[in-house]
């Protein structure tokens, strides 16, 4: 503004001529000793901020990252170098407080596992006189640690979950009507004839009867496709990490069940097969592996990958199959792989629906282009639905849901299972 201001006063000088021509390059030397007194009198351009932030942020949520600013001026702003894995607004405001210190706390959303860092933070505000605007650009140095989310195991309500389902309300109805022998009891009036063990009642003459429990100790594999389409994302985040949050917690619940979990990832090819174990460090072993699945961009091979389960996989086992498909050209070979699954082993097939997909059906069109899209939209939702009827007249458990409810209904899933012993 001051630079156009002398720039009019010397056109205006030099159109009239005379002894004002002379003075034409006056409003530059005012400018020129205005703006040095500005830069002496503004703030140093040097700047040190202090970061703090978490180490970790589980995928889908957010953490703070507080950034304090010392001999701050006044409207301070800042704009960071947002990371892949890491978004948060493009520009914020610093509050100064009467220490001359400025602070913000900027919101952090972890959107895709990894190791991210934070390069560069760009300040910005305006020198004393508002002549300038000093804008530098300061290394940051943080680095956050993006990991899958198990907040649900670590809540404890999973736990509680399964320990009431298994073990608490209905350890009474799951005891006799079980296959593993538990113990050996009197026989009462009341009690099932079926129970009773002939051979050790003819030995200790009188009635003993056999109680038995739900089995335990089965093997619960999860199967995840790492390909591209897991890449898409469903409420701003990718499937693939929808998907491991689900499958952390179902794992989670099995080990509580006293079963063993195996898992297995492939995308063009099998790529990770861990053998089946029990316990916590089996959870924790599983969670480390998973948090270094990749983004890939290559398309799944059902036929291959799950063939190599099959074959990998002897024993019957409950295998949960975490992926996606187009339209039912597409899910044909998926279809006929997984049915050949289902003649051994026990299937709960997952897919995640796309809010915004649905949003778009139950919005009427207002233009052309929106009809064309209602009718794209209801034409996948269509097909995805008939595919889900196809398997599940194979016999498998068929879980669709929103990604903010599908490891609820999964979990539920594997404890029916689990209760009418189909394992």
């Amino acid at each position: 503004m001051a630079g156009t201001l002398a720039l009019v006063l010397s056109v205006v000088a030099s159109v009239l001529g005379g002894v004002l021509r002379e003075a034409a390059l006056l409003p530059w030397a005012l400018l020129a000793f205005a703006g040095a007194a500005d830069l002496l009198l503004s703030p140093s351009r040097r700047k040190e901020v202090a970061f703090e932030l978490v180490p970790e942020i589980f995928v889908g949520e957010t953490a703070d990252l507080k950034l304090a600013v010392a001999n701050a001026p006044d409207a301070l702003r800042g704009r960071l170098e947002w990371p892949v894995g890491v978004s948060g607004p493009g520009e914020f405001a610093f509050e100064v407080s009467d220490d001359r210190t400025a602070r913000a706390r900027v919101p952090c959303r972890a959107v895709r596992r990894g190791n991210w860092s934070f390069e560069y933070l760009w300040l910005s505000w305006q020198s004393r006189l508002k002549l300038f605007e000093f804008v530098p650009r300061i290394a940051v140095g943080a680095s956050v640690r993006v990991v899958p989310n198990i907040r649900l195991v670590q809540s404890g309500q999973i736990t509680t979950t399964v320990a009431s389902t298994l073990f608490g309300v209905k350890e009474n109805r799951i005891i006799g009507e079980g296959s593993e022998f538990h113990q050996l009891r009197d026989f009462v009036q009341g009690m099932d004839v079926k129970t009773i063990d002939w051979k050790r009642s003819a030995r200790r003459r009188s009635l003993v009867a056999k109680e038995l429990r739900a089995e335990r100790n089965h093997q619960v594999i999860v199967a995840l496709d790492t390909g591209y389409l897991m890449r898409e994302e469903v409420m701003g985040i990718a499937k693939i990490d929808h998907a491991v949050t689900a499958a952390l917690a179902t794992a989670w619940a099995a080990i509580i069940g006293g079963d063993l979990v195996a898992c297995y990832a492939y995308d063009i090819q099998p790529r990770v097969f861990v053998a089946p174990q029990a316990g916590r460090a089996a959870f924790a072993r599983l969670r480390s592996l998973m948090a270094d699945f990749t983004y890939v961009g290559r398309e799944t091979n059902h036929m291959l990958a799950l063939s190599e389960l099959n074959a990998r996989t002897p024993k019957r086992s409950l295998i949960v199959i975490f992926t996606d498909f187009v339209d039912t050209t597409s899910a044909e070979l998926l279809i006929e792989n997984i049915g050949i699954l289902a003649r051994r082993h026990v299937l709960i097939f997952v897919t995640l629906r796309d809010p915004e997909t649905e949003g778009l059906v139950e919005t009427a069109p207002e233009t052309l282009n929106g009809v064309a899209t209602l009718v794209a939209a209801s034409q996948s939702i269509a097909e995805r639905r008939l595919v889900h009827e196809r398997l599940a007249r194979l016999g498998v458990t068929v879980v669709d849901a929103r990604p903010d409810q599908v490891t609820a209904r999964l979990i539920s899933a594997y404890l029916d299972i689990k209760a009418r012993e189909v394992i």
